[in-house]
């Protein structure tokens, strides 16, 4: 049995999912902006998530998010399935749109940790040699308009969805942070992940030496059906936590008592008998008939 994961209601994370085969299937045009966009406002209107900060990259995404009602599996489903539909349906594809592999989703557990997951994603584009500042990806990468709290209006992109269909004409998306203690005060945190972004960008510059950077003209200019050469690790360890000090320790403790409580549980349940699964429990809870605990 595989181990189970806890998902409660108030937490944080990073999603990341790539594309199959590492095909540059998302690269960044006008369309892939719309359809991601659009598929990305309408998952989180859906599941009540907070969409904190996306980057689309020519293969892959990472979106920190934060998840006020324990929705998250919710939301990683419907947008992974309408972008890969959508997608599919522009690239004029039928196989599989996302690597086989599970979608990766980081529990964030500490104000510490979301703030480096922020910086991550927001410099990934200058992390991989493809642009030399923040502000030049041409994909989709929200740190502007949340620094500037303006939203996004996204227009129903045209081609797999219909112009007459039950989708809504316009979704609106407004990316922000959430009213939490872990956080702080929230201008507070926007200085502090404005000025890391910077100075990550600095470090980044400063180790590349004089070697260019390969610039948004080509980057618009890659196939979707090209991968890159590079090698990429296989069969590594796929962290599902992160967190500093004393809070990773707790985080790690409490997801050991979560695992011993649900797998007594679930024996008890599959032999028939009465059984109280812990609170967090979130598959047979939404699609078995059983009693989960008070929180």
């Amino acid at each position: 049995m595989s181990k189970p994961r806890e998902i409660r209601a108030g937490r944080f994370y990073m999603v990341t999912r790539r594309c199959t085969q590492r095909m540059f299937l998302l690269r960044p045009d006008a369309h892939c902006r719309a359809t991601f966009r659009y598929c990305l406002a309408l998952a989180a209107e859906r599941t009540g998530v907070v969409v904190m900060l996306p980057v689309v990259m020519t293969n892959h995404h990472h979106t920190v998010v934060y998840d006020p009602e324990g929705r998250i599996a919710e939301f990683t489903h419907y947008l992974h399935h309408l972008v890969a539909r959508a997608m599919n349906a522009a690239r004029g594809r039928w196989e599989n749109f996302w690597a086989s592999e599970q979608v990766c989703v980081v529990r964030l557990d500490d104000r510490e940790a979301v703030l480096r997951a922020m910086v991550y994603a927001a410099t990934n584009p200058i992390k991989d040699h493809l642009v030399a500042r923040v502000h030049q990806w041409p994909g989709v990468h929200g740190l502007g308009d949340l620094l500037r709290g303006r939203a996004w209006q996204v227009a129903r992109p045209v081609g797999f969805f219909q112009r007459q269909g039950p989708m809504q004409a316009v979704a609106t998306l407004r990316l922000e942070l959430p009213e939490v203690p872990m956080l702080g005060d929230r201008a507070q945190f926007l200085d502090e992940l404005r000025a890391r972004v910077s100075a990550r960008e600095a470090e980044i510059t400063a180790a590349r030496g004089g070697r260019r950077v390969l610039g948004v003209r080509a980057v618009r200019a890659q196939s979707p059906r090209m991968a890159p050469s590079s090698w990429a690790p296989r069969r590594g360890q796929r962290p599902t936590m992160a967190a500093s000090g004393w809070a990773r320790v707790e985080a790690l403790q409490r997801d050991a008592v979560f695992v011993a409580r649900y797998r007594a549980a679930r024996l008890a349940w599959c032999a028939g008998l009465a059984a109280e699964f812990p609170p967090g429990t979130y598959w047979l809870r939404r699609f078995a008939n059983i009693t989960v605990a008070a929180s």
